[in-house]
Parts: C-alpha cells; sequence; structure tokens
C-alpha cells in the first residue's frame, strides 16, 4: 500500500481556510490530516473515494434523487417555520440560494457556529 502526502490542502469546514494542512492517504482515504483542528480533522478523515451510501434515502429506503428533492419540498411546503442550518460547507452561490429558500418559506436561518 503506497502513502500519497499532500502538503498545504485548503480546508474549507469551518470557513477559516486554512491552508497549511498536511495529509497523508492511502488509495482509499485520507487518513492523517496534520496541523489541522478537530473540525478539520473530522471533515478530512470521514472522506472516502467509495461510494458508501445511496444517493438518497426516505425512510430509510433507497430512493431517487428526484423522489427525495420531491419528498423534502413537501416536507419543507408543510413545515411551519422551516430551519435552514450549517452551510459551512458550501459555496455563496450555494448559500445564497439557501438564504432565499429561507425567506420564501418563512422559516429562519443558522449556522454552525451557533453551537
Amino acid at each position: 500500500m503506497s502513502l500519497n502526502i499532500v502538503n498545504n490542502a485548503t480546508c474549507t469546514f469551518c470557513g477559516c481556510v486554512c491552508d497549511d494542512i498536511e495529509l497523508h492517504a492511502d488509495e482509499e482515504r485520507i487518513i492523517e490530516a496534520k496541523k489541522a483542528c478537530v473540525l478539520g480533522k473530522a471533515w478530512f478523515l470521514n472522506h472516502t473515494a467509495e461510494r458508501l451510501y445511496p444517493e438518497a434515502l426516505i425512510d430509510g429506503k433507497e430512493a431517487t434523487v428526484d423522489e427525495a428533492v420531491e419528498f423534502a419540498a413537501e416536507l419543507l411546503d408543510a413545515a411551519t417555520t422551516p430551519l435552514v442550518y450549517g452551510m459551512s460547507n458550501i459555496t455563496c452561490e450555494a448559500q445564497r440560494e439557501a438564504v432565499g429558500l429561507a425567506e420564501r418559506l418563512g422559516g429562519v436561518v443558522d449556522s454552525h457556529t451557533s453551537l
């Protein structure tokens, strides 16, 4: 098994954009993330090249992406005050869309940093 080392990797998980991370990976996954904080380590070490889960689940059963999007839309439409949460690992454009969705639904926005 060969070990691949990537120097100066950038972590985008929490928004600090640390760019001095040293990643150690085998053929399948990252096995070490030197200089990464607790959040960054958890983020890097939980990414794999293999597919572990189906594209979507509804009530624990495999579903297509289209079925999952339709189900999510129904849930959001029925919600009294939907919460749009997280958004730490998505693009600015996707964050803009998420905030727009919350406004359209009469929902609220919160980030992972409120913990």
